[in-house]
């Protein structure tokens, strides 16, 4: 096999320098942290802008539960700020302890099991600046959120994967953090029960901080995440376990281990590749016998909304199967050449929106 050629790195500092990088580059392709492997490997002599010298948070503002930080700014930093005013990200980012960064996270659409109670990364961005694939420096929405107006360029660049243009920097909205969590896990027999359980709790009223089904090994696990005052999550986590019927009380460390290993993807087995797919909860049952077939590890998370899927076998059968789902994905973490996979409803739309912003073909093909 003929060795792909070493790709030229470059760093720009400022937006100045993006510009400049997009008007005299034939090929490029844009990374974040790297954290996200199977969006970072470039197409045989496609240079790489590395966003790592776009960092730093520009603006904050606690009382208007506001930011405004360059795209390269690694996502931990960012937490550790806001946690200093009791603040949070409320989509929970993943990859945060492995460098994954602002810029990054909106590009890949990425969120977290916490997404449930809130929304996603999409409900959180209010403002985007980013250099078009002519090298014109656009901007769309604002800073605060009364003066996010206008036609919504923010929304899209999330899942963009820097094909439509390098994010050079981005403002969001913030919540205040939970003073303390707790978890309720409950085994189940099949995959059916599991899914029964989550469509009665998307029908209760319980205030829900996350709510995934994790698949390892066989064996369907509900986890049922609370948050709020400490003086009252104790008799809430009981409440929710007696409305259950069974289940246990998670201990405050376990509770943050659990959630903190969802974020890192550490139940990914290793030399296995990370897949998202966004199904449904009756979607679900079907998917998840193939997948099973496939002695495979997965997580469902968001209340069916999101599938976490490490595939250990070749793309091009997970492809075959989620095209005859009428189901996309998105490759997140391993080797692959195209990370798309399966049925792309909205690829079609896409392309004529790339060629707005990227008639020379500058940035990689949607």
């Amino acid at each position: 096999m003929q060795k792909q050629a070493e790709s030229i790195l470059l760093t720009p500092e400022s937006n100045d320098d993006v510009q400049e990088i997009l008007r005299t580059h034939e090929r490029l392709h844009v990374r974040g942290g790297g954290t996200k492997t199977a969006l970072c490997r470039p197409a045989d002599g496609a240079a790489i802008l590395a966003t790592s010298g776009l960092s730093g948070i520009l603006e904050y503002e606690p009382g208007e539960f506001t930011f405004t930080a360059r795209a390269g700014t690694p996502l931990r930093e960012i937490e550790a700020a806001l946690a200093e005013h009791g603040q949070y990200l409320p989509f929970d980012p993943p990859l945060v302890e492995r460098g994954a960064t602002l810029g990054g996270t909106i590009a890949a659409g990425l969120s977290g099991s916490g997404r449930q109670r809130y929304g996603g990364v999409r409900d959180f961005l209010i403002g985007v600046r980013f250099v078009d694939g002519q090298g014109q420096l656009v901007r769309g929405g604002g800073k605060v959120v009364k003066n996010a107006a206008g036609f919504d360029l923010p929304k899209l660049m999330i899942g963009s994967v820097g094909r439509l243009g390098v994010i050079v920097e981005a403002s969001f909205k913030v919540f205040p953090r939970p003073q303390q969590y707790g978890t309720v896990c409950c085994a189940h027999t099949t995959i059916r029960a599991a899914l029964e359980q989550v469509a009665r709790l998307n029908r209760s009223a319980f205030d829900i901080e996350a709510l995934d089904i994790a698949v390892e090994d066989g064996r369907p696990v509900t986890y049922v995440r609370q948050g709020g005052l400490a003086s009252t999550l104790g008799a809430r986590q009981e409440a929710l376990r007696n409305w259950l019927g069974s289940g246990d009380i998670l201990g405050a460390g376990e509770d943050a281990a659990i959630w903190q290993q969802a974020g890192d993807f550490a139940w990914l087995p290793p030399g296995t590749t990370l897949v998202k797919i966004p199904v449904t909860l009756n979607s679900i049952a079907l998917l998840d016998e193939f997948l099973a077939a496939a002695n495979v590890e997965r997580r469902y998370i968001a209340a069916g909304n999101l599938a976490w899927v490490s595939w250990p076998h070749d793309l091009a059968e997970l492809d075959a199967q989620l095209t005859q789902r009428e189901l996309g994905g998105l490759v997140v973490l391993g080797e692959t050449a195209w990370p798309f996979l399966g049925a792309r409803t909205g690829a079609s739309v896409a392309a004529r929106v790339k060629a707005v912003l990227d008639p020379h073909n500058r940035l990689p093909a949607l």
